[in-house]
């Protein structure tokens, strides 16, 4: 699959980068891209809730009714769980929510994420760009020369740009990672993935392996 490369004002450059069939062009396997989103967001929970049970509410131990003659059940606490006040009965406690997935399935769900993107021509290839200081505003002309200024976007490098990445982080629709940092949630929560020329190489030596 060719994809012509442009420049950051948004320009054909005259030249074209060949994407590998291997990463994006497979037929995607939708239960991969779920289990691997679903571990993505299950290891941003914090996982901190807490309530507490009969033994961790403060209160009287002393038995607050005596055991027959009263008409109603028996009652040996006021920390009981019956009561108002009272404790949890199996109320949530601190937990890690990750889990494991197979390195072989990560990338499968990577390159189908990638594929979708590549099928709905929502995958755009700029020549590799960088700022001499970081400029939000600078940009943002980036993402006006692509139409991207109203939309959510991926841009992926091919190596730690820090100018690039601090130009961007006041954005809240754009996000900037490497090729080593790519994830199908990430690649599927933009609504345009684009990417430098230097990260395609990068992109398929990372999944390819």
């Amino acid at each position: 699959m060719e994809v012509k490369v442009l420049d950051s004002n948004g320009k054909d450059t005259g030249r074209k980068v060949e994407l590998s069939d291997a990463v994006f062009g497979i037929e995607p396997n939708n239960h991969a891209v779920y289990l691997d989103v679903k571990q993505y967001l299950a290891n941003q929970r914090q996982g901190t809730h807490k309530a507490k049970e009969r033994n961790e509410v403060a209160g009287s131990t002393r038995k607050i009714k005596k055991q027959k003659g009263t008409g109603t059940a028996r009652a040996g606490s006021v920390k009981s769980p019956v009561f108002v006040g009272g404790g949890t009965i199996f109320g949530p406690r601190p937990r890690s929510y990750s889990f494991k997935l197979n390195k072989g399935l990560k990338r499968l769900a990577r390159k189908s994420a990638l594929s979708m993107k590549a099928k709905e021509s929502n995958l755009i290839v700029v020549e590799d760009f960088t700022f001499e200081t970081p400029s939000t505003k600078k940009f943002l002309s980036v993402l006006n020369a692509l139409g991207l200024e109203n939309k959510k976007s991926l841009f992926v490098l091919g190596d730690t740009n820090n100018n690039v990445y601090l130009s961007s982080r006041n954005l809240q629709a754009t996000k900037v990672v490497t090729s080593s940092e790519l994830s199908a949630y990430g690649i599927l929560h933009a609504n345009n993935l684009v990417l430098t020329e230097s990260s395609v190489a990068g992109i398929v030596e990372n999944l390819s392996k």
